[in-house]
């Protein structure tokens, strides 16, 4: 038998060997593919209230992050809350946005989500900038909604509601694109 020929039937012995392997070794496994959460990515940063800053952002971030016209922070300290104008809801009327911002310390995205749940609104689960975080939509006095995330130490949240007649745009989408910028924020 030739080189070439001796070649052949290895290179043919070997292929029927690896198919065999392979058909050999395989298994099917049932179940939902699920993305791995490896705990929270910044377990020692602070998300307080610092150089004037709140959830690590400055006040004209939070007006430019929901292209607002206007923005006053009336409160800062543990929690911070500001009050917004966008647009209008009719004639020379602004819509008027209340956002606040917290930041729990010690706290757990579990006993957020049982509190939110306790309050009648409707959680949907997500992922925010590499966070587990959910979305508690809660429309009784106008639509309203908290982007809350495991962050820190601790738990961060925004809360976005819309004052009255709405006109147009989603509380949970400004919510969690505020929690986005935070949590891609530098010190």
């Amino acid at each position: 038998m030739s080189c070439a020929m001796r070649w052949r039937v290895n290179q043919v012995a070997a292929a029927a060997v690896t198919a065999a392997v392979i058909v050999g070794c395989s298994s099917t496994v049932s179940g939902t593919a699920r993305r791995a959460h490896l705990g929270v990515p910044d377990p020692t940063r602070s998300y307080g209230y610092v150089d004037d800053r709140c959830g690590l952002l400055l006040d004209s971030s939070v007006e430019e992050t929901l292209a607002a016209d206007h923005v006053v922070r009336p409160y800062s300290g543990a929690v911070c809350q500001y009050v917004l104008t966008r647009g209008d809801v009719g004639p020379g009327v602004p819509q008027i946005i209340d956002v606040t911002f917290s930041w729990f310390e010690s706290g757990s995205l579990e006993r957020e989500r049982e509190l939110a749940t306790e309050r009648g609104a409707t959680i949907t689960d997500t992922d925010v900038e590499r966070h587990d975080a959910f979305l508690a939509r809660r429309d009784t006095t106008g639509a309203g909604c908290a982007a809350t995330a495991a962050a820190g130490t601790g738990v961060l949240s925004w809360w976005v509601q819309f004052r009255g007649k709405s006109s147009g745009g989603d509380p949970c989408q400004d919510a969690e694109k505020l929690l986005s910028a935070t949590l891609r924020s530098d010190l």
